[in-house]
């Protein structure tokens, strides 16, 4: 949490969108964590799907055409989380051209808990995870989030020099390579924009 957090901080949840064994995603999530909340004003805090075993997506109904909460419990946990969020940074692998199957059923399982609020994504893999992250800002859009320009996209030297290191390790690594580390610098300038910008809008429509 970050010691310089205000009651005006923006909530942003960094979302590690693997479950696998032997993930790497844990190392550049636990350091965008890190980067989060060394900036001023914002208060991260991590979800690990490992947490959330959500069945998958089963609902007769969309969630976008229903409305109270969930009757299953876990998911109804899941959408207080998501709605508790002013932005989200999703760590998301590529897996053969695309992301996560459960990144995807995370996503799914909710709509309005999304709502008009920015997204931000860290994705390695292939090509850096472009083409992961390019399909993920269609469903965003689709969900009604605000995708940033910027996307931290870890190259494939920095990706192997880290593979088998520690987080911390990784970190210093990341840190050291001016691509991703001003792609975080950028990342977070935008969500803080956007995320001040679009809760004051969500306010003002509730008002």
């Amino acid at each position: 949490m970050n010691a310089l957090n205000t009651p005006n901080s923006l909530k942003i949840l960094v979302i590690l969108g693997s479950t696998r064994e032997g993930r790497y995603g844990e190392k550049p999530a636990a350091w965008m964590l890190d980067q989060l909340n060394a900036a001023p004003g914002i208060d991260a805090e991590l979800v690990d799907l490992r947490d959330w075993p959500m069945p998958f997506f089963n609902s007769p109904v969309s969630p976008a055409w229903t409305a109270g909460p969930p009757s299953d419990p876990l998911i109804a946990a899941w959408s207080a989380k998501i709605a508790s969020a002013d932005g989200y940074v999703v760590v998301a692998p590529e897996y053969n051209h695309g992301y996560t199957a459960v990144l995807k059923n995370a996503l799914d399982w909710l709509y309005r808990e999304w709502n008009q609020k920015p997204v931000a994504f860290v994705s390695y893999g292939g090509v850096g995870g472009a083409r992961a992250v390019e399909q993920l800002r269609q469903v965003a859009v689709e969900l009604k989030m605000a995708p940033t320009r910027t996307a931290v996209h870890v190259p494939a030297d920095v990706f192997m020099a880290t593979m088998k290191v520690t987080a911390a390790a990784a970190a210093v690594t990341y840190s050291a390579t001016p691509w991703v580390k001003d792609a975080a610098t950028n990342v977070i300038a935008e969500l803080t924009w956007w995320g001040h910008a679009l809760r004051a809008a969500r306010q003002q429509a509730a008002a």
